[in-house]
């Protein structure tokens, strides 16, 4: 990983290809690379660090090439070093590879090239697909990369070039995402529809196992068995202006701001105001009975995503009486779960790309479960592997650390509740309840953000503190993770979210004047608790910053600072609490010079397991 663009057209290659990994940094890299034929070879120009490194570098020897290949890599095998930089190339330099994914079997394979004379620049798992199309090329790249892929193991999204070839790319997809743009008389091969969004939004959406080959005279789609393949050509639905800043220093800030209009996106046309119910047209084809049948929910995710089912844990246990279990998605496939015909599984995944979360879904499909997505990205791998689903229409999101995703999937995961427990236990008039309340949440967010300068006073303050501690109870636990989990993604503070209750089991230890206590103490079934939670604290000296209902006097009478959230509904109560805390950790980087967008070891999508 992380980001792919290919080109083969009429225009200079090297603008286009540059302009597509810009539109991909949010995705997280560590280093870039370009290759492009000129017509008197392959021109190469690769380095570690940012892609301004790489555009200069290319500025310094403009290649002229109307085909080519580029790409940003996020380190998996070996350090973000030139040499480590894609694209990589086989002996004679003729062919260039650039890879998404993990060879599984790098190890083996490069032994067995070493003894047939092969010599290795790099350490990547990469330059060994390079060395084994080398290796089995005869004539045709399209063949000659089938038959290397006959020896890999693992996943891949792959773009090939050759100079044997000059007017091919080769590209085939296991597991890491890829697609082809559609334009009139340019083609385009990328990992992420941003790539290609500034010239075409007609996308073929390749499937694993699946090849392509592009050409001067159009695209060919085969399978690894080399059949050919019919696909439909889809249309990119959202706009180039949504991944832009509009204004905003960083997309960070700009998609917390968002999050009031992405909310209205996740429940428009599915909210019944009158009927106090939820209308989701992806799972209209199970039937009543199919509903009845299953005895267990379990939610799969990954990180933010995580933090997301779990309170979706809350909500539909509490709604619908039926057992629900989170699963850490890296986890799922590697522990014997137990799935059949009565489960009802969610996968839960911003970018519908995370390779667990994916590989989750194979396993319960495997194992018997009804598996159904909750995803963002129309046409991502879970949208299409999973039995139906969700989107959550936040548009697209290209800050590292996920904000408007999170709060749309909690959006989406309550109207799910709404929508299972209207046919399990819920009243018609506790279903009014709850919709007015969600038809309420945009504006109650507006007035969350309008609190934006006391967020920053307050991150003024605690800036150059080491250590935070997170504290929740009930549906405001996840919140407290996901808190400590943004201020750890961008401002490289230790963090921890912690149960309220179980600061006693240890955290309290670390309770001093120098730490800082973020509590969510919003008026619900537990607020008399979490008071007294805070009354410890304070007993230690602790300094708390607390998030409370407009108006609470109780808390602020002991919290060092308090930032107010409108009151709604029990259930929906961590879609607003969570917003001071995403606003908190954003301030708090910018203050300590943390690049916001693009934090340190971390991709947007981490599309390897």
């Amino acid at each position: 990983m992380c980001g792919i663009i290919g080109y083969i057209g009429s225009s200079q290659a090297a603008p286009i290809l540059l302009e597509g990994l810009r539109r991909m940094e949010y995705r997280g890299y560590d280093s870039a690379g370009v290759a492009i034929i000129n017509g008197k070879g392959m021109h190469i120009a690769k380095l570690p660090g940012r892609i301004q490194g790489l555009q200069d570098l290319v500025e310094s020897d403009p290649p002229v090439g109307t085909i080519g290949v580029a790409h940003t890599r996020w380190a998996t095998h070996g350090p973000p070093t030139q040499i480590n930089a894609h694209p990589h190339t086989c002996c004679k330099d003729r062919i260039a590879v650039v890879h998404n994914g993990i060879i599984e079997n790098a190890g083996a394979l490069r032994d067995r090239l070493l003894q047939r004379g092969h010599t290795f620049k790099s350490e990547t798992d990469t330059e060994v697909v390079a060395h084994l199309i080398e290796e089995e090329y005869s004539g045709d790249l399209g063949d000659a990369v089938r038959a290397a892929l006959r020896h890999v193991e693992g996943t891949y999204g792959l773009v090939v070039l050759s100079l044997d070839s000059p007017d091919q790319i080769v590209a085939a997809r296991m597991g890491s995402p890829l697609l082809v743009g559609i334009d009139d008389g340019e083609l385009f091969v990328a990992s992420d529809a941003a790539a290609v969004i500034g010239h075409t939004r007609r996308v073929i959406y390749l499937d694993d196992g699946e090849m392509v080959t592009l050409s001067r005279n159009g695209y060919v789609m085969r399978d690894l068995e080399n059949t050919h393949v019919d696909k439909t050509i889809d249309e990119i639905s959202w706009d180039l202006k949504e991944i832009e800043k509009g204004g905003y220093p960083h997309f960070m800030l700009k998609e917390i701001f968002e999050q009031p209009e992405a909310i209205r996106n996740a429940m428009r046309g599915r909210l019944q105001l009158s009927e106090g119910t939820a209308v989701l047209g992806g799972l209209s084809h199970i039937d009543e009975e199919g509903w009845r049948a299953f005895d267990r929910v379990v939610l799969t995710a990954c990180g933010t995503s995580w933090h997301a089912a779990l309170v979706g844990e809350y909500l539909l246990e509490d709604v619908t009486r039926i057992p629900v279990e989170v699963e850490y998605a890296s986890e799922f496939r590697y522990r014997n779960p137990v799935i059949d015909d009565k489960t009802l599984m969610f996968a839960i995944s911003q970018s519908g790309e995370t390779a667990d979360t994916l590989a989750a879904v194979r396993e319960g499909q495997r194992r018997g479960g009804r598996v159904l997505g909750i995803v963002n990205v129309v046409g991502s791998s879970i949208a299409r592997a999973t039995d139906g689903g969700i989107y959550i229409h936040a548009g697209p999101e290209i800050g590292v650390a996920s904000t408007k995703a999170f709060t749309c999937q909690l959006t989406v995961l309550s109207l799910i509740t709404l929508f299972l427990g209207r046919r399990r236990h819920m009243s018609a008039e506790r279903g009014r309840q709850i919709a007015e309340a969600m038809w309420a949440l945009p504006e109650k967010l507006q007035q969350v953000l309008e609190r934006d300068d006391l967020v920053r006073e307050i991150a003024e303050k605690y800036c150059e503190s080491t250590n935070f501690l997170y504290l929740g109870r009930g549906l405001n636990f996840p919140v407290a993770l996901e808190g400590a989990l943004k201020l750890k993604e961008i401002s490289y503070i230790h963090a921890e979210g912690y149960p309220a209750a179980e600061m006693k089991h240890g955290p309290i230890a670390l309770i001093d004047q120098n730490m800082p206590v973020v509590v969510v103490a919003t008026r619900d079934a537990v607020y008399s608790k979490v008071l007294s939670n805070v009354e410890e604290v304070k007993a230690r000296r602790g300094r708390v910053l607390a998030i409370v209902n407009d108006g609470d006097s109780e808390v602020a009478r002991l919290a060092d600072h308090v930032i107010e959230v409108p009151e709604t509904d029990d259930m929906l109560t961590p879609i607003l609490s969570v917003v001071p805390l995403q606003l908190l950790a954003y301030h708090i980087a910018v203050l300590r010079g943390c690049d916001v967008d693009k934090p340190r070891n971390l991709a947007k999508s981490v599309t390897v397991e």
